[in-house]
């Protein structure tokens, strides 16, 4: 529990918080014109299992007409894997505008790479050091 505690609050102290999302460490983030948090508040555990919100902001897109989305996931914290859960896009910027329901790949179990921002999450998720 503790480590998980410390985790948290190197989470908050590497970058803002807006509304109760945590940015991740600038090493987990994607390189390019995106930001990612998670809700720190609303990670729920079940077991070995955790879920949580991710939120992904992004400062344009040429391609699609959202500019942001939430995605549920879930971890495995005993097999080092994560599932997508649930994702909602919207139209402005931090989770904000117009939402729908976006794709999601049959919630297949993914390995977590290490170095990503999968990583980071799993980290804070399942209380990794």
């Amino acid at each position: 529990m503790t480590g998980s505690v410390v985790t948290a609050a190197l989470i908050l102290w590497a970058g803002p918080v807006f509304a109760g999302w945590v940015a991740l460490d600038k090493p987990y983030q994607p390189a390019g014109r995106e930001t990612i948090y998670f809700d720190a508040e609303q990670i729920h555990r079940t077991g070995t299992r955790v879920t949580l919100w991710q939120l992904t902001d992004l400062q344009w897109n040429n391609i699609t007409r959202f500019l942001s989305l939430k995605t549920q996931k879930e971890f495995d914290c005993e097999r080092s894997r994560v599932r997508v859960l649930q994702v909602i896009e919207f139209s402005r910027q931090m989770g904000t505008g117009r939402s729908r329901s976006g794709y999601i790949e049959n919630g297949n179990w993914q390995t977590i790479e290490g170095a990503s921002a999968d990583h980071a999450l799993w980290k804070s998720a399942c209380g990794k050091p």
